[in-house]
This record gives structure tokens, sequence and C-alpha cells, in this order.
């Protein structure tokens, strides 16, 4: 709210131009038929994926064991299911992410907000996130298994390492490029302190900040199979290492597309209408960008 009472004060000055006189594509809705097109179109291209490999899979050049086809693989997952690991492991995995990526977004989003806005923290402790970002997360584990030893504990920390500095890059990025005439419109206007940041900063900073936490959110993911490839309890990652113990490749491939499958599903049920909602509120989401 108090950002539109900033567009229409600077347009009054002449300084800006509101949302809405900007030569810009109008938010477009997609429709229904570009919706059944676009439908169609991903499921041609899976069916065409879905067919080449089971091609490929039948040519000989592979035995069935070494590189399995869409069957064998469904054929996997559906035991794994009537044996009743597979929803069991989803459930470990889930709780784990779950709980380290909340820890990631209760430090990181603060932390980036820190690091965005005070020179001596971003002069400081930015440098070292920075740093620590190039760092891969499986080299976290190590470390957490000798404080920790084998534990959940130690499985929620690598979790937390990995999703935690691309949250807080995201969020300093989105602070950072933060147009000043909005800062010195804010100001004029009274907004100090929290109001601020709630009111203008994160607004104006909730692209970058959606990229960053849909990074971290991947991030997360990759730390948490790296550690429960060595943790032995039932999970997504301690199937995984089953299925290679074992041979099975059918095992393996269906335990990924279950990973492919909730990365997918996560995307679309939260970051995809987040993004969505952003590109609304600012006039980008057109029939041609969604």
């Amino acid at each position: 709210m108090l950002l539109h009472c900033q567009r229409e004060r600077l347009w009054m000055k002449g300084s800006v131009m509101p949302a809405d006189s900007q030569k810009h594509s109008p938010p477009v809705e997609r429709s229904p038929a570009g919706s059944r097109t676009t439908w169609l179109r991903r499921a041609g291209f899976y069916l065409l994926l879905l067919l080449s490999w089971e091609l490929l899979a039948r040519s000989g050049l592979w035995p069935p064991w070494l590189f399995p086809g869409p069957s064998l693989v469904v054929e996997s997952l559906i035991s794994m299911l009537n044996k009743g690991l597979l929803l069991k492991a989803v459930a470990v995995s889930g709780q784990r992410i779950l709980i380290g990526y909340a820890i990631s977004l209760m430090i990181g989003v603060p932390l980036g907000l820190a690091i965005g806005r005070v020179r001596w923290i971003h002069e400081t402790l930015g440098s070292l996130v920075v740093g620590l970002q190039a760092l891969p997360s499986v080299c976290w584990l190590p470390l957490a298994i000798l404080w920790m030893g084998l534990s959940e504990r130690a499985i929620i920390f690598v979790v937390v390492m990995g999703a935690l500095f691309s949250i807080t890059l995201g969020v300093e990025s989105g602070v950072k490029n933060t147009p000043p005439l909005y800062l010195k419109a804010a100001r004029t206007l009274g907004a100090r302190g929290l109001a601020l940041y709630t009111q203008v900063i994160l607004p104006a900073a909730l692209p970058a900040v959606l990229a960053g936490l849909k990074q971290g959110w991947a991030f997360a993911w990759r730390s948490l199979m790296a550690g429960e490839l060595l943790f032995f309890s039932l999970s997504l990652g301690n199937l995984l290492q089953t299925g290679r113990d074992l041979n099975d490749a059918s095992q393996v491939m269906a335990v990924m597309l279950v990973i492919i499958l909730i990365g997918v599903s996560i995307d679309q049920m939260i970051f995809a209408p987040a993004e969505r909602q952003v590109r609304i509120r600012w006039g980008l989401y057109t029939r041609e960008t969604d």
C-alpha cells in the first residue's frame, strides 16, 4: 500500500509514471484454450520421452538390471508402495527438509536484510557468506558427523548449511536493488524502522527474494540426499543407497522419480503461484511470459 502511495505521489510530481500508464503489456490471464495447449504440449513431450526411454532400454545396449525401462521402474515403485517403504521414506525425508529449510529461512532472511542494509556488516560478514556459498554443502557432512555423530541433528545441520547462504544472498540482492527513489519517497511519507522494511524494501525486493528461496529449496534437497546416503534409517536417500547395494537400478530410478515429482509439486503449488502473483503485482504477467 505504501509503495502504491509513493508511486502516485511521485507521478504527480512528474518523477515517475504509475504502472497503469506505462507502456508495458497489460497483465493477461491465461485463456482456457491456452492452458489446454500447454498441457497437451507437455503431455506429448513426456510421452515421447518415455517412449524413447523404453526403446533405448529394449535396444540391448545395456542389461535390464543396469538400465531398466519405464515399465520396470514402475514395477519397483509399486513394490515399494505395497511394502509401505516409500510413504514412510517420504515422510521422514519431508520432515527433515521442512525443519532444515524453516531454520534456514529464520536465519537467512534477517541476515540478508542486515547484509544488504548495513555497510559494515556487508563488508565483514557479507564477504564470508559469499565464500561459504561457493562451498558445496556436502563438504559440511564430515564436520557435522564429527560434531554430532550420525544423527538427525547432523542431517538437519547439513540441510541448513546447504540452503542458508542461497536464501541470504537472494534477500541481500533484492535489498540492494531496491530503487533509491522508493526509499526517499517512503522516508518523505514518514516510513521509518520496521515499516520501511515491511512496506517498502521487502515488497520491492520480492522477485530476488523468491529466486533465493527457490534456489535454497533446491540446495536443501541436494544436501538432504547427501546426508541420508550415509545415515542408515528409512528415508529416500537410504532407499537410493539400498538400490545401489543390491545392484537394483530400477529402485534407484524409482526413488529419483519420486524426488523429481516432489520437487515439481512443490514448485507448482508454492513457488510458481508466488512468482505469478509478483508478476501480476508488477504488471509483467502476460500469456507470453507465463
